[in-house]
């Protein structure tokens, strides 16, 4: 049986221009940051203490990238505070939290295009 989500692909340009927008604007920390080759690091950014984490993976060593975008969901406990703090630090947003039957929701997006929703 699978007991959880180790780690969540996403195809990057500038891995340390991702990196930063991870951790200084979304507040994630980097849990491992190896040398894959000479094209980039094995590089996986999460929350502190969760145990699924992104890898920020090189675009220029997945030569499909373009076909391979991720669908990714992010909780959190005040869904709007935290989207009126990420939104403060610059974070691109799609829209304004929208409340549904199974929760509210918001999608916003990274410095390549990537779109991910954060829920609450």
């Amino acid at each position: 049986m699978i007991q959880q989500i180790e780690t969540v692909a996403v195809y990057v340009k500038d891995q340390q221009k991702s990196k930063h927008f991870w951790t200084e604007k979304v507040g994630f920390v980097v849990h491992r940051d190896e040398p894959m080759g000479p094209e980039g690091n094995w590089l996986e950014v999460g929350p502190e203490n969760a145990a699924t984490r992104l890898v920020l993976y090189p675009q220029s060593m997945m030569p499909n990238w373009e076909n391979l975008k991720p669908s990714i969901v992010f909780s959190c406990h005040d869904i709007h505070a935290f989207y009126e703090e990420m939104k403060g630090k610059g974070v691109k947003f799609l829209d304004e939290p929208k409340k549904m039957a199974w929760g509210t929701f918001v999608q916003f997006e990274d410095l390549d295009g990537n779109r991910f929703i954060l829920k609450g």
